[in-house]
């Protein structure tokens, strides 16, 4: 059975976690979800590995950098241990970072399920169903706010 890692964060301000295993649910079956939760962002990284050494498919690293310089940097540095973990288990992380300034107070929760809601389909999708990634190539699709479209119709 494959098994699908979600780790996340008690920094960010809305339960990322809870909103991709929920979606996930809805998705689809024939998997497992395994959960762990870590202090802040730069914490994803070691707890994503360990996901994925401990036989996790792939694993959700779900965080939500502040809005100051510092939490800036650290959001970057977090990138780069994700990228890390994933070169040296040869298994997908998919980063789903939120910052805290991407929308303003009414829409910072809605975004941060959201992008936790479509990227947990991007997970399953990779594990389970790579043809659908495939026809979107190219399709300007982001996660969380609208559609940008594809730069031409092909």
């Amino acid at each position: 059975m494959k098994t699908i890692g979600i780790v996340d964060t008690t920094f960010a301000r809305a339960d990322m976690g809870a909103a991709a295993i929920d979606e996930l649910k809805n998705y689809g079956t024939g998997y497992k979800v395994v959960r762990r939760t870590v202090p802040g962002i730069k914490d994803l990284p070691v707890a994503a590995k360990i996901l994925l050494d401990e036989g996790c498919d792939i694993v959700m690293a779900l965080g939500m950098p502040g809005s100051k310089p510092t939490d800036k940097m650290c959001a970057h540095e977090a990138s780069t241990g994700i990228i890390a973990a994933q070169l040296m288990t040869g298994k997908h992380i998919i980063e789903v970072f939120v910052h805290e300034d991407e929308a303003d107070e009414k829409k910072l929760a809605w975004l941060m399920e959201q992008r936790s809601r479509e990227h947990a389909r991007n997970a399953f999708d990779m594990i389970f169903k790579p043809e659908r990634l495939v026809k979107n190539a190219g399709r300007g699709l982001r996660q969380g706010y609208e559609d940008v479209g594809p730069a031409r119709e092909r």
